[in-house]
């Protein structure tokens, strides 16, 4: 089974920058998609950015720009590199893995296509 250590969160001010990063342990396969949800209060868990194995990328339009993925295949861990932060994307942020599939197909997934999940990071962003 796989597990996930994710790290990076804390508080910071509009516009600052955060960089999230995520250890997926017990994952076995080579051939994944792997990336970020979040949820904030009230809200519904949302895909962020994921990245494939090959490199490829996700973005969620509300980060596009803004956020930038990237991940260390060898050592199973991927990052997520935060800039301009704004209010809205405060959030509890969850780290997720999908074997054999691409970060574009993972991005249109949502929460209930997965049934673990980690203890997540929390990310605030003051105004």
């Amino acid at each position: 089974e796989v597990q996930f250590v994710e790290s990076g969160g804390g508080l910071v001010q509009a516009g600052g920058s955060l960089r999230l990063s995520c250890t997926a342990s017990g994952l076995v396969f080579n051939n994944y998609a792997i990336g970020w949800f979040r949820q904030a209060p009230g809200k519904e868990r949302e895909g962020v950015s994921f990245i494939s194995s090959d490199g490829s990328t996700y973005y969620g339009d509300s980060v596009k720009g803004r956020f930038t993925i990237f991940s260390d295949n060898a050592k199973k861990i991927v990052y997520l590199q935060m800039n301009t932060l704004k209010p809205e994307d405060t959030a509890v942020y969850y780290c997720q893995v999908r074997p054999f599939s691409t970060a574009q197909a993972m991005g249109r997934l949502t929460s209930r296509h997965f049934g673990y999940w980690g203890q997540g990071t929390q990310v605030t962003v003051s105004s």
